[in-house]
């Protein structure tokens, strides 16, 4: 699995998101998935899941959830931040967001999309005591549930394909072919002449089916 930047940054970065998400929601008294969807519609939401280390090094996470606000919102932030002793749900729910985020490359729209950020919020008891690998499966199960076609189910029925013809296509036998879409078979493990000879019939990349979880 390829990590969505390189690891001397994630630590930070659960901290910057952790504290972003405690200040705009017990600060600014925003909702938390209402703020987070402003995160993403800002832009800084792509930028922070690229790695870029202006966001994830060059701010706090008082200082970025002050900037979403003025980037989508026209409005100025000065609300002095209270620091509460220990970690509050959101704080762990942004510091674990974030860690699931750089393990897996989703873009946080994704993620959220299929476990909105109050859900996350939610599993703070019991997971906030377990190892963060544990939140990760989790996070998983649910994604893998909200989301139950393969890539390149999803893409081949986009194109109005059937599997035989994606077969005949690519050169690659039907029975392969549904068993990637069954999950039967790992994509992630595909010959590359197979992603390859999918990707053209499919017009996409071969990274595009490719199983991020």
């Amino acid at each position: 699995m390829i990590n969505a930047y390189d690891k001397v940054y994630l630590e930070k970065a659960q901290t910057v998101l952790g504290r972003m998400i405690d200040y705009a929601f017990y600060d600014l008294e925003y909702d938390a998935d209402c703020f987070f969807e402003l995160f993403i519609v800002s832009g800084f939401a792509d930028r922070f899941g690229d790695g870029d280390y202006t966001l994830i090094v060059g701010k706090s996470g008082v200082e970025l959830a002050r900037i979403v606000i003025e980037k989508t919102l026209g409005e100025s932030v000065r609300t002095k931040p209270k620091y509460e002793v220990g970690r509050s749900p959101e704080y762990w729910a942004g510091w674990a967001l974030a860690y699931y985020q750089w393990l897996t490359s989703l873009s946080f729209r994704e993620i959220v999309s299929a476990v909105p950020l109050s859900e996350i919020i939610a599993m703070y008891s019991p997971y906030h005591e377990m190892d963060v690998r544990q939140f990760c499966d989790k996070m998983t199960e649910f994604y893998k549930s909200k989301n139950p076609e393969t890539n390149l189910k999803r893409l081949r029925r986009s194109g109005n394909m059937t599997q035989n013809e994606l077969a005949m296509q690519s050169g690659i036998p039907l029975r392969t072919v549904q068993q990637y879409e069954q999950r039967q078979k790992d994509i992630n493990k595909a010959r590359a002449e197979y992603l390859i000879a999918l990707s053209k019939v499919l017009n996409c990349s071969p990274d595009d089916l490719i199983e991020k979880v």
